[in-house]
């Protein structure tokens, strides 16, 4: 990545972040985080990833939440940064905590032969 594009991904991920904080009205983005900002090098393109922190059932509503918004935070995300034009912003639910989570269950759900943890130890 570019550090351009880098430094924009960072700053438009603290102005949507600000954003759906402070200043946008809908209900159904309440609680929403960003995870994530990639840009394509042209920096014409944003893909948003977003995650309701320990509430994935409400991904629907929230995705329908941020289309109606996209037009707003565009706008504003126009007003704060300095580009040619300003990037087209495409919406993604961010599926890594619920991976993350499911990962950790497998593992937790392990069980590991007391030999062969006598053997690690012995082998360090």
């Amino acid at each position: 990545m570019a550090i351009k594009q880098g430094r924009m991904s960072d700053r438009i991920h603290q102005i949507l972040s600000a954003l759906l904080l402070r200043e946008v009205a809908d209900p159904r983005l309440r609680g929403v985080t960003v995870t994530e900002v990639e840009l394509d090098p042209e920096l014409v393109v944003a893909k948003i990833y977003v995650s309701a922190l320990g509430d994935e059932s409400r991904e629907q509503d929230v995705m329908r939440g941020l289309q109606r918004a996209k037009g707003f935070l565009r706008r504003q995300l126009a007003k704060r940064i300095r580009l040619r034009t300003t990037p087209e912003l495409f919406f993604f639910w961010d599926y890594t905590l619920d991976q993350a989570e499911r990962i950790n269950q497998i593992i937790s759900k392990l069980e590991i032969p007391v030999e062969a943890e006598d053997d690690a130890r012995r082998d360090s």
